[in-house]
């Protein structure tokens, strides 16, 4: 497949989310490819003077409704975590562990659902291994892998290699480096595939 879909992406994000659950039938129509970028979020809110919307306490009511309008058009569930926010360093690892896996897409869904769907407090390591061992996938050994040095190198580097390509927040989408931000732009990233 020579078209690609870069999502960079934390699954603390509801936006990430809802971008999420349409991407996959997106790319499938285009006969593109989706391609995980993750990152953390906070990172990149503190490397490029960002801040979460609820920051804002007027945006983030509006947003909140803004949600809901979003998971009603795409039609599916969206369940405000009631940990939020949460810590996702630990959900980002493994994510960042699983690039290039067989798993990988696996690994996502089960993360982004556990935060967004049923959500649990994904910030602890035993929520972790519940989830992907529900998920049918062996948590305890990819809660191992992401403990390596090499893919908190790598999430760092995500990052900052995000950073460096314009990404202030999540979601952001690339194709053929075209920037889209937002799960409001994904019409735009079908038009460019």
């Amino acid at each position: 497949m020579s078209k690609q879909v870069e999502f960079f992406f934390d699954v603390g994000s509801p936006t990430a989310w809802l971008a999420w659950t349409q991407l996959p039938a997106l790319c499938a129509r285009q006969g593109a490819e989706l391609v995980y970028r993750p990152v953390l979020l906070g990172g990149i809110f503190k490397a490029t003077g960002n801040s979460p919307p609820a920051a804002v306490p007027a945006k983030g009511q509006y947003m909140l409704r803004d949600l809901g309008r979003f998971a009603k058009r795409y039609q599916v569930p969206l369940t405000m975590n009631p940990y939020f926010p949460v810590n996702t360093l630990g959900a980002m690892r493994i994510a960042t562990a699983a690039e290039e896996a067989p798993e990988q897409a696996a690994i996502v869904a089960a993360l982004f659902d556990a935060m967004w769907k049923s959500p649990c407090k994904l910030s602890e390591p035993e929520e972790l291994v519940r989830v992907l061992n529900e998920a049918g996938l062996d948590g305890a050994a990819w809660l191992e892998k992401s403990e390596s040095d090499e893919v908190k190198s790598r999430l760092r580097e995500n990052t900052e290699a995000a950073v460096k390509r314009g990404v202030f927040g999540a979601p952001t989408c690339f194709v053929d480096g075209e920037m889209f931000f937002g799960q409001d732009r994904l019409d735009f990233v079908e038009e460019a595939l």
